[in-house]
């Protein structure tokens, strides 16, 4: 899976000025990360995929590297679904991990995030 962020047209000058190729290169990064993460957690253990979403929404300060300019609200809400799904398709169960916290499924990156 790809956030739209990632997604551009390079005459799209505005864009690069926006979502400079370091803030871009850095958050491939840390999808590829996370990705690997989940992949590796066969038993489901809940901690270690909840640290897995811990790494990634922290790993989100990359927006500050970039004076904060980088991710608003819309790719913020884009990298929430992109967890979701990610973890969804390496067969986590979302909703019940979610529950198995006491916490909705949207609720699953609020510890983390300041955003």
């Amino acid at each position: 899976m790809e956030l739209a962020v990632g997604r551009r047209d390079r005459s799209d000058a505005f864009l690069e000025e926006l979502f400079p190729e370091s803030l871009l290169a850095a958050t491939d990064e840390a999808l590829r990360t996370f990705e690997s993460d989940v992949e590796a957690l066969r038993d489901l253990d809940d901690e270690r995929v909840f640290e897995a979403i811990k790494r990634l929404v922290l790993v989100n300060d990359i927006n500050e590297d970039h004076n904060g300019s980088g991710y608003e609200t819309e790719e913020r809400e884009e990298l929430c679904l992109y967890i979701d799904e990610t973890l969804m398709e390496h067969g986590i169960n979302v909703p019940a991990l979610a529950a198995r916290r006491g916490i909705s499924r949207t609720e699953i990156t609020d510890d983390w995030r300041g955003w």
